[in-house]
């Protein structure tokens, strides 16, 4: 696990010194409109969601460092083409490979602490890597705006750099050879849940990253005509809040179910995005200030969804499960780059305005419908047999059951409906 989180830090140090100016290298090296820039990058996304299914079925068959390596190793090669090629053509098959292995990157990962980590533990893991990842991505911001405050040609330098961090970690992580057998009674642990509105509702959440590093570096570049270095400032102030409140309010939510949770995070990104409506008329100070309120639903986000996507899939589907929920992050974040440019050269109205009511209204329907129908298995003599919550089933035993709070043990002596109403419920 320690190599793991090395190859972790690595990785997003690297990623860091790129995400920042991937659109301003575009620009002012390869001489793209931010029009441009913003259609090949979601073209390339959209590109990666074509890699998912087979990444979905090879985790499945036990696949976990391996796959995550392979998503650096495609990066490598996308920063290859935008070092050596020229216009849009180069940058637009760069944004591809970038897209496959920034798309195929969350899932893969994902699996990797699923097989290291099991119920509130795997989501303080989860929750633990991802502040790992932002103090690379930070650290890497850092470097990059201390670089280009410096002047001179260093774009060039900045995304060779984010290739060699990419190579090293995909090594690093290769070599953890972590794996995870079929799941004994694969087949019979349950069928998938019904994800149908989860992942409808959580199309404009994805949005949400390219609020950052898209929308706010043009509109302080081009409306707000701010100093070059504020995107970078934000992406760090971004990355230092996430480091230091990912794990903590993590462990503290613990005591409320995820889909609350994941819910909760919308209504938090939806007031962030009124208040950038309010904060681009009064300067660059009062963007980064609601940036703080951007980044705790950001937090209440990440922290929520993979986790509830998890606790809820059966092991022998978990594969196809990540993958369904990283095929709508990943639309959203493939449709965001355009589409949010697009609404920023309307006007303030459009943009926020509209963002603002999708995020709302995710979060409200989510609320509204259950999402995720949960599994239950039931444990007696070392066997475990599938059943639905809703089953009514007459035992005298404690079972390991499975909801989107993750495992608790019940002891059950009456039929079993919703967790029978006077069962006793420990948290495992």
């Amino acid at each position: 696990m320690r190599r793991y989180v090395v190859a972790l830090a690595v990785d997003s140090v690297g990623g860091g010194m790129l995400r920042p100016f991937l659109v301003l290298y575009g620009v002012t090296v390869l001489g793209l409109g931010v029009g441009e820039a913003g259609v090949a990058l979601s073209a390339g996304l959209l590109a990666g969601l074509a890699a998912l299914p087979l990444l979905g079925r090879w985790i499945d068959r036990g696949v976990r460092s391996a796959a995550v390596a392979a998503t650096l190793f495609i990066r490598v090669a996308g920063i290859a083409v935008l070092l050596t090629g020229r216009g849009f053509a180069a940058f637009a098959v760069a944004s591809v490979l970038l897209g496959v292995g920034s798309q195929a990157f969350p899932a893969a990962h994902a699996a990797v602490v699923a097989a290291l980590k099991q119920g509130r533990e795997r989501d303080a893991a989860l929750a633990t890597t991802r502040s790992v990842r932002n103090a690379g991505l930070g650290a890497g911001a850092l470097l990059g705006l201390l670089a280009v405050a410096g002047g001179g040609n260093v774009l060039k330098v900045l995304i060779a750099a984010t290739a060699l961090a990419f190579l090293v970690a995909g090594g690093l992580t290769l070599s953890t050879r972590v794996t995870a057998g079929r799941p004994k009674h694969d087949g019979r642990q349950g069928t998938a849940p019904s994800m149908a509105v989860l992942l409808v509702a959580n199309l404009p959440f994805a949005m949400c990253f390219s609020v950052l590093e898209v929308v706010l570096p043009a509109l302080l570049a081009t409306r707000m005509q701010a100093n070059a270095a504020w995107p970078a400032a934000l992406f760090v102030g971004n990355t230092v809040l996430v480091i230091v409140l990912q794990v903590p309010l993590v462990r503290w939510l613990s005591k409320w179910a995820r889909g609350t949770v994941f819910a909760a995070s919308g209504v938090v990104l939806g007031l962030s995005y009124l208040g950038f409506w309010v904060g681009e008329a009064a300067g660059a100070v009062a963007i980064a200030a609601v940036g703080v309120i951007y980044t705790l639903g950001e937090i209440l986000y990440t922290g929520s969804g993979t986790a509830l996507v998890i606790a809820s899939t059966p092991p022998a589907q978990l594969g196809r499960a990540l993958v369904r929920f990283q095929l709508s992050t990943g639309l959203g974040m493939a449709i965001a780059p355009a589409a949010l440019l697009g609404l920023l050269e309307v006007g303030p109205a459009a943009l926020w305005g509209s963002l603002s009511v999708a995020t709302f209204a995710a979060a409200l329907a989510f609320r509204w419908k259950p999402v995720v129908r949960s599994r239950w298995s039931l444990s007696a003599a070392g066997d475990e047999v599938p059943f639905a919550a809703d089953d009514r089933l007459k035992v005298d035993l404690v079972v390991v059951a499975q909801d989107d709070t993750g495992p608790v043990k019940v002891a059950v002596d009456r039929p079993v409906g919703r967790l029978a109403r006077r069962a006793a419920a420990v948290a495992e």
